[in-house]
């Protein structure tokens, strides 16, 4: 996994003045205060009652002054830890890290190379795969398994994820609020105890509402019984511009801002400092094609702009890149995927998820997977920019080698080559007759071979004997 590495010079992507940012969030307060969230929970509604929020059935309008205590209360770093404890993703500043997503339906079989639906040793598999792939930050679960009962399949997938990786987990849970407390007590066992695990959380709960404004007793489920447990939760809307959400994109930020921060309040009402995420998936709904495009440009925007906000804020970010709405892993697939990568690291979004997915959120490919781990190290590349230092500037080397001479034999260029140049495994420099000698591959075949060879070959570290019978007994129950 790749160390933290802040770069004092890191170049990061705005698109939002100072204004602008004040106009969003002041159009956020007057959505909360005038129009209200429908809370469908009865203990969320109760507690936002007593802060002062005003109550009319289901319908609560929320004073900006409780923002404002949320805002203060809630942390502005969660650290999340790996299985084995190291303290591995601080989500702060602009650190960026990335990841899978979840609950595929389909996968492009890496053997046949075929669309069929998900098993869940595509669960296993994926997170194999990722654990050996050093881009590759945490896991989500990948596979929404078909050969799994689905009150089940949450208690499945972290169990493999954990059997086959030691990366940070972040799980959905879209089962009953039991299944999400047997979720946390399995990571719990994991971790080495509830206390260690809320003090080194490997495992982070994404929960989603209804948008617009409609706050499901499911989605506070989740986002009350994580403030709880003192888990980090990402709570999110899902804004389809024109759709779900005003077709302009302020009109669909101010939106979906209003509702992350009405979810921030509940949270700190519940429990003061719970560690809260922001972020959300606001875009551009194609009306030609009914969907919600993974490659729309519009969302990566959003996503940036949710980045400036977070960090107004000082929450950390939960952002989307990696993923494409081609059903093959093509070059619609690469260009969509780097483009938006790209993006999501320049904007300094903390938590990067769904990279890997194609087919509009559907289907994924663990050749994909190894293609974007590749184009990370790009992106990660361009993040690290240079330093400009008198070393650096060589100007002492420039007058010793001087006019119409090279820089090969020199000590300078010893030390520093790898250092200044990024070197590509996948991606093919070959002039043609070394391409041609060397079999023709594509960049799909490549991968394939690299997806294949990392899934027959890496031993993750395993877990403890006692640790893995004891969550064999909850998937027994």
């Amino acid at each position: 996994m790749n160390n933290f590495k802040c770069c004092s010079r890191q170049p990061v992507l705005n698109f939002l003045s100072e204004r602008e940012m004040d106009d969003i969030h002041f159009g956020s307060l007057e959505i909360l205060e005038n129009t209200g969230l429908n809370v469908h929970h009865k203990e969320a509604r109760e507690l936002l009652y007593n802060a002062g929020a005003f109550v009319d059935g289901i319908n609560v309008k929320i004073p900006s002054n409780l923002v404002k205590y949320a805002l203060d209360s809630a942390p502005d770093r969660v650290v999340m830890a790996d299985r084995t404890g190291n303290r591995v993703m601080p989500l702060e500043r602009e650190a960026t890290f990335f990841g899978t997503g979840s609950d595929l339906m389909y996968t492009i079989d890496i053997y046949s190379g075929k669309r069929r639906r998900t098993k869940l040793k595509d669960v296993s598999d994926s997170a194999r795969v990722c654990d050996a792939l050093p881009n590759f930050d945490f896991l989500m679960s990948y596979a929404l398994p078909d050969d799994i009962p689905n009150e089940s399949i949450e208690i499945y997938q972290v169990a493999e994820m954990l059997k086959n990786s030691t990366k940070p987990i972040i799980m959905t849970a879209f089962n009953s609020k039991d299944v999400l407390k047997k979720i946390i007590e399995i990571c719990a066992l994991a971790a080495g105890g509830m206390e260690k695990l809320q003090s080194n959380p490997l495992l982070c709960i994404y929960g989603q509402f209804i948008s617009p404004l409609e706050h499901t007793v499911d989605g506070l489920d989740r986002l009350l019984t994580c403030a709880e447990y003192r888990i980090p939760v990402i709570y999110v809307p899902t804004i389809l511009a024109g759709s779900s959400g005003p077709v302009t994109m302020a009109g669909a930020l101010a939106l979906g801002n209003a509702e992350v921060l009405g979810g921030l309040v509940i949270s700190q009402l519940k429990r003061k400092g719970a560690p809260f995420i922001y972020g959300g998936c606001v875009s551009s709904f194609d009306m030609s094609k009914m969907i919600l495009p993974y490659g729309a440009p519009e969302w990566h925007m959003a996503s940036a702009m949710m980045s400036q906000l977070s960090r107004r804020y000082g929450l950390p970010v939960f952002s989307t890149a990696g993923c494409s709405d081609s059903k093959l892993v093509d070059g619609q697939a690469a260009a969509e995927g780097a483009f938006s990568l790209l993006m999501a690291g320049l904007s300094g979004a903390n938590i990067i998820h769904d990279v890997g997915y194609l087919e509009s959120g559907l289907s994924g490919s663990l050749a994909y997977l190894a293609i974007c781990d590749e184009m990370i190290a790009y992106v990660r590349r361009v993040l690290d920019n240079f330093s400009i230092t008198r070393e650096t500037l060589a100007l002492d080397l420039i007058h010793k080698v001087g006019p119409g001479k090279h820089f090969i034999n020199e000590d300078h260029t010893l030390d520093n080559f790898k250092n200044e140049t990024w070197y590509p495994e996948l991606m093919d420099r070959n002039n043609f007759d070394n391409w041609e000698k060397q079999g023709k591959s594509t960049l799909y075949e490549r991968a394939a071979v690299k997806a294949r060879k990392l899934l027959e070959s890496h031993k993750p570290v395993p877990l403890n004997d006692e640790v893995l019978r004891n969550i064999q007994k909850y998937i027994q129950e």
